[in-house]
């Protein structure tokens, strides 16, 4: 992975959804704050029940998100996307982490430190509902992630996968058969039969471990039709 330098890392931080939305001010102070850190592939970055933390943004690279019930095993729910922000649990409730975050690949990442926030917040009451705004964009991605489970038809939950694997560009991904098939809540079999037409179509490049989607309109017109395949 390329080194990175502090100035592209903050434009692209600036530009992802939750602080394209903030005022210039926050903005600034936020990233005045932030600290910019390299992780290696697999590397966890925190886990379940981790003591409270701050904020982190994905400035390039791939990381996994991995969650589940207090007494079940964490398991792969999402792919990060540049330019988003998570972490922003403690800070809001004061309790350990809830979720799994793993560099999938190797990521540049952007840490602002709980401290850091708790004195943003302690000069301006305002603070802590923009960050719980980030929340709120994080919950728009799980209602999609829903949706997408709710197809009955199993092609199409694995085209909505890669669609939203989509949002990490024309980068090879490493997601294995099996992880797509915990994303998609399909079988192995099922997911080789329907890669096998995805790169027939033109739509996804595939390896063993590694996927290249190409074409993320035609995944996303697809897993949206009616009926089944």
């Amino acid at each position: 992975m390329l080194d990175l330098t502090r100035k592209k890392a903050e434009e692209v931080m600036s530009q992802g959804a939750w602080l394209a939305s903030m005022s210039e001010t926050f903005r600034t102070e936020l990233l005045r704050n932030a600290h910019l850190q390299k992780f290696t592939a697999n590397q966890i970055i925190y886990r379940y029940g981790d003591p409270v933390g701050g904020m982190y943004g994905l400035v390039a690279g791939s990381l996994t998100i991995n969650s589940a019930p207090p007494d079940a095993t964490p398991r792969l729910i999402h792919l990060g996307m540049p330019g988003a922000w998570t972490g922003e649990g403690p800070f809001l409730t004061g309790q350990p982490r809830r979720v799994e975050m793993r560099a999938l690949g190797g990521a540049w990442m952007m840490h602002v430190p709980l401290d850091a926030l708790e004195q943003m917040a302690a000069r301006d009451p305002g603070v802590s509902r923009a960050i719980g705004m980030n929340t709120v964009f994080t919950v728009d991605v799980l209602l999609r992630i829903v949706h997408d489970l709710q197809k009955r038809d199993v092609g199409r939950r694995i085209a909505s996968v890669l669609q939203r694997a989509g949002w990490l560009g024309d980068m090879p991904i490493g997601l294995s058969q099996s992880d797509l098939g915990v994303m998609a809540n399909a079988s192995r079999q099922q997911v080789n039969m329907a890669m096998q037409r995805f790169v027939a179509a033109g739509w996804v490049d595939y390896t063993y471990r590694s996927i290249t989607v190409v074409n993320p309109q035609a995944l996303r017109q697809f897993s949206e039709g009616d009926g089944s395949e």
